[in-house]
């Protein structure tokens, strides 16, 4: 089984947020850099600040994390946020060989 991450991406006036899933972090948030689908959700609202992460061992855990974040509210997403990254930082540089480690 895959390991798995659930992140959450903001724009640079923090006004939209988008919670996802995935196997490689690294890969997944270039994509939202890049546009990489420029009919998306994260491309539309120019998502592409990460700001807030988790690791798993399992996919099959960061998906109901996923699910369980999803179904809070923006406070509770936000507060989330804020209780590892106050200043709403791009952690990008964090994470960007966490798949080699």
């Amino acid at each position: 089984m895959k390991p798995g991450f659930v992140y959450i991406i903001t724009n640079k006036y923090q006004t939209v947020v988008y919670v996802g899933v995935t196997s490689n972090l690294p890969k997944r948030i270039l994509e939202h850099k890049n546009k990489k689908y420029p009919k998306s959700f994260s491309a539309k609202y120019n998502l592409n600040i990460l700001v807030y992460y988790e690791q798993f061992q399992w996919i099959e855990d960061a998906i109901s994390r996923e699910k369980q974040i999803k179904a809070g509210s923006r406070e509770a997403k936000n507060n989330l946020i804020r209780s590892i990254n106050p200043k709403w930082e791009d952690l990008f540089d964090e994470i960007e060989n966490i798949m080699t480690m």
